[in-house]
């Protein structure tokens, strides 16, 4: 893994909704210059503790950003060339890595390969990029029978098995880390075989051998997908399962298993760790009771991963994602034009994230740190985190009074708050508390 991701903790952005872009594709000639509304907010991610810009799609598509048509094009709504370099430059300037989401597995219907299937059929040269069945009798401008990503019929699924398929993916990846950005997100990385990306990435790292690639995985054996496909890592949506319906359901015995499994996958790779993100409901809605809230965000900073915050999660941004059209709406709002225009309403919890995240970078070894249980129960729950001849214990409290649990070894509380003495320390109902764990 390359040395600078031991530091990385991410923001996390979506730039079409988050800068109050048009829905869908400007007409020809068209172009919004927005991508400086983002230049806008790096001061607040450093502000925040982080040192990361993950952003969400940015090249030219036909709607979300998950319908490309030009992979090596800036989306005409976000702006031009000028403009990604520019936000590129002004991020470098401050230190802060930029992450870009590459969308491999589909494309739009629009895209040129597609569109040239179509007025072409099975004699067009991109007809081996997609996995097409063709109706008797076919004529000019009769779309083939295509596989499509879960059902959505807008995006149509790349052949992977295609050499052409694969010589796509590694002149679009090298053209953007050429072109600055230090990493990427595969965005439904689940969907494509490991054995792609093993073909994609070895040209990719030799072009840029600091390039950080994160796969998108939901699902499945992660260390498998990691391993086989060359990936640096995969999203940990197991733990961010665990996280919000452990707290909101009260069950911290689900969240203690996840936190088992979590230091299995730390012994072959760090994953990308978060309590939000572009598809999930917000953690501030998820966990239902606002009061617990802070448990959600002290174990995203105090276990083994590379972390990211959600845009507007710092804030406690409220929004439930639902399965429809528009359904993502709530959880990818516009942003004000600069972070002023923020309600101060959202203030308490921004400070928490800088504290949680001040407490991160003063144990650097936290980064590969795996939980060890000490103590659980349906609303209590106590860990250990250990590395570099030190150690931590955190301890979480869901109830509604107080609750005393086994802490032994408990020292200073260096975040949040705990009483103690004897083996144990008591944590106010609601409570939760980060302490020196002795060694």
């Amino acid at each position: 893994m390359q040395d600078w991701v031991s530091d990385a903790i991410w923001w996390q952005v979506h730039p079409l909704s988050f800068t109050g872009a048009e829905r869908t594709a400007l007409p020809a000639g068209e172009v919004r210059h927005r991508l400086p509304h983002l230049q806008r907010w790096l001061d607040h991610l450093l502000a925040l503790g982080c040192n990361g810009l993950a952003l969400g799609p940015v090249s030219a598509s036909g709607t979300h950003g998950y319908d490309t048509v030009d992979h090596f094009r800036i989306d005409p709504r976000l702006g031009d060339d000028g403009d990604f370099d520019a936000l590129v430059a002004a991020a470098h300037d401050r230190g802060i890595r930029v992450l870009l989401d590459g969308v491999f597995n589909h494309v739009g219907r629009d895209h040129p390969a597609f569109r040239a299937v179509v007025e072409q059929g099975p004699d067009a040269p991109t007809a081996d990029w997609f996995r097409l069945s063709w109706p008797e009798g076919w004529t000019a401008g009769t779309a083939p029978g295509a596989d499509v990503f879960e059902g959505h019929d807008l995006l149509v699924e790349l052949d992977h098995s295609s050499s052409a398929v694969a010589d796509l993916v590694t002149r679009v990846m090298t053209h953007w880390l050429h072109r600055g950005a230090d990493g990427w997100r595969l965005d439904a990385a689940y969907a494509v075989p490991p054995s792609f990306w093993a073909r994609v990435l070895p040209a990719v790292r030799a072009a840029h051998p600091d390039a950080y690639v994160v796969g998108e995985v939901i699902h499945g054996d992660y260390p498998r997908t990691v391993a086989e496909g060359g990936l640096d890592a995969v999203t940990q949506y197991e733990l961010w399962q665990a996280v919000w319906h452990g707290i909101a359901e009260r069950n911290l015995f689900e969240l203690a298993w996840s936190l088992q499994r979590h230091g299995e996958f730390l012994r072959s790779f760090v994953p990308w760790t978060f309590v939000g993100n572009h598809d999930v409901t917000r953690i501030a809605s998820a966990v239902g009771d606002p009061r617990h809230l802070p448990h959600a965000l002290v174990v995203l900073l105090t276990v083994g991963g590379t972390p990211a915050v959600w845009s507007g999660d710092e804030h406690a941004f409220t929004g439930v994602k639902e399965h429809r059209a528009g359904g993502d709406d709530a959880v990818r709002p516009p942003f004000p034009p600069d972070p002023t225009g923020l309600s101060s309403l959202g203030a308490p919890t921004f400070a928490l994230h800088q504290e949680l995240i001040g407490l991160r970078r003063r144990h650097r070894w936290l980064h590969t740190a795996a939980p060890e249980q000490v103590h659980v129960a349906n609303e209590q729950l106590v860990y250990s985190v250990a590395g570099e001849g030190q150690r931590l214990l955190v301890a979480l409290n869901l109830a509604d009074t107080a609750a005393r649990v086994p802490a032994a070894g408990a020292g200073a509380v260096l975040a949040g708050s705990a009483t103690g003495g004897r083996g144990g320390v008591e944590l106010p109902p609601h409570g939760w508390a980060v302490l020196e764990g002795g060694v």
